[in-house]
């Protein structure tokens, strides 16, 4: 699962060298939705209820956060960094769990949560000076994070349909949210490149199928915490990645602020003593 979610960033950032962003988010919910569908026909009945359900979480948990982080890469936010602020999820998740879920909020994990903001500040310094990208750009990971992490916690809540039905009806929402966007900006048909095709393929079958799958699996047999817990860990792979790949840049503070993150939603995401 690490692999495969920190291959979206990477995949994102691969594909919109050719084609716009809002294309290729499009294309990829759409694709991914449509290989589904034949799978989730074969499952139990979905009421109007369940169907409109699946569409407020998509609209959280893919719509924003897939679009928060891939406009953030398209503007040139380090990929790294992107990755490492979108998996922040667990303080969300932890946050969120008290009120919703019955959680209650430790001191370790306010601790947590402050070591995590301070590391994410930390790497942003550098991130911001050496990237690109208006400063504003630099919130909208912020705000996916936040929102995957509600979309996570009321999943939990409500564990209807079959993991294949909710994955496939929260891509085809995600590609009806997509579609304006990408008929008024890139357009609806990406570039027949190699580089476009060999991206969305990947963002497809890499991030979206297995990630996700996975994703919802893990979220069905373990608490939302302890799945969270492992997508934290996608963001050192990322960096070195997107350094390695794309040139992108991986100084000492950037490093040494990930690893204060990664202590503090450790923290937060692990069981009390």
């Amino acid at each position: 699962m690490i692999i495969a979610w920190s291959g979206g960033f990477m995949g994102i950032r691969f594909a919109t060298q050719e084609a716009a962003v809002e294309t290729m988010l499009f294309w990829r919910s759409l694709a991914s939705g449509l290989i589904l569908l034949p799978f989730a026909l074969r499952g139990p009945a979905v009421s109007w209820r369940a169907l409109g359900e699946q569409g407020i979480l998509s609209f959280l948990g893919m719509f924003l956060y897939l679009g928060g982080f891939s406009w953030a890469i398209a503007l040139r936010v380090p990929t790294g960094l992107v990755a490492l602020m979108a998996d922040l999820v667990p303080l969300a998740i932890a946050a969120l769990a008290w009120p919703m879920l019955g959680q209650r909020w430790t001191g370790r994990q306010a601790l947590g949560t402050a070591i995590g903001i301070g590391g994410v500040v930390l790497t942003s310094a550098d991130a911001v000076t050496l990237g690109g990208a208006p400063v504003w750009a630099y919130g909208l990971p912020v705000l996916g994070m936040v929102t995957f992490g509600l979309a996570t916690v009321l999943q939990k809540r409500r564990p209807s349909l079959t993991i294949v039905q909710r994955l496939c009806l929260q891509c085809l929402w995600a590609a009806a949210f997509f579609a304006p966007f990408a008929a008024f900006g890139g357009g609806l048909l990406p570039p027949l490149t190699w580089v476009s095709l060999g991206g969305l393929a990947w963002l497809v079958l890499v991030a979206t199928l297995a990630a996700w799958g996975i994703y919802y699996l893990c979220l069905r047999l373990y608490p939302p915490n302890r799945v969270a817990a492992v997508i934290y860990l996608s963001p050192p792979l990322t960096m070195v990645w997107a350094h390695v790949v794309f040139a992108e840049p991986l100084t000492l503070t950037m490093a040494a602020g990930l690893v204060i993150t990664l202590g503090g939603v450790a923290l937060v995401s692990g069981r009390e003593a």
